[in-house]
């Protein structure tokens, strides 16, 4: 599956702006069919980093949230830099 099948859009929230600074954690919405070492791939092949631990949920909307850790040697505030979400 192509990376930006599996990744949509990433998550733009208050919680998901703490969860950037506090915890190393970048949230997209991603594919529901996607399983996490998809994700995991496509997060690494995309923006060049690497994923410590990924953790997936299905909100009420019916859309899969992805919660994805960095490593500690790669900051997720560099990627949301990137994406333009501060």
């Amino acid at each position: 599956m192509d990376s930006f099948k599996i990744l949509k859009h990433p998550h733009l929230s208050e919680k998901a702006v703490g969860l950037i600074e506090r915890e190393n954690k970048i949230v997209f919405i991603v594919d529901r069919k996607a399983n996490k070492k998809q994700i995991k791939e496509a997060i690494e092949k995309t923006f060049e980093v690497k994923v410590d631990k990924i953790n997936t949920e299905i909100t009420f909307k019916g859309e899969k949230k992805a919660y994805i850790k960095l490593k500690p040697e790669f900051k997720a505030m560099d990627v949301a830099t990137k994406l333009g979400m501060v």
